[in-house]
């Protein structure tokens, strides 16, 4: 059974910075494409970040370019999301998703296989 479990959640300040972390456990992640979304309360789910099943891609909504890095480590069966120069729009539930297959340009409208449960982000001084 395919699982993705969040951590790494929780308040910060603005300007403040944030690791998020998605463990994998049921697969062998290196086959995947994993990609971060998040929903901030009464706004629909969009797409922050994709990673291909080998690194080599990344993709990042321009909401959070030069601010975030998504970065893995297959051996770990974990994907990161580093969450730099924080802002108060960035307030939301985080998550992770799985798709397998190759990397689609399009990652963020790509149809995913396995999601976590995510983890609150929340930016307020």
């Amino acid at each position: 059974q395919l699982q993705l479990v969040e951590s790494g959640g929780g308040l910060v300040q603005p300007g403040g910075s944030l690791r998020l972390s998605c463990v994998a456990s049921g697969f062998t992640l290196d086959s995947y494409t994993i990609a971060w979304f998040r929903q901030a309360p009464g706004k629909e789910r969009e797409g922050v970040s994709c990673i291909s099943s080998s690194g080599g891609s990344t993709k990042y909504a321009d909401s959070v370019k030069g601010r975030f890095t998504i970065s893995r480590d297959n051996a770990k069966k974990t994907v990161y999301l580093g969450m730099n120069y924080l802002k108060p729009e960035d307030t939301a539930i985080y998550y992770c998703a799985a798709r397998r297959g190759r990397w689609l340009t399009a990652c963020f409208t790509s149809s995913f296989d396995s999601w976590g449960q995510g983890t609150q982000v929340t930016v307020s001084s």
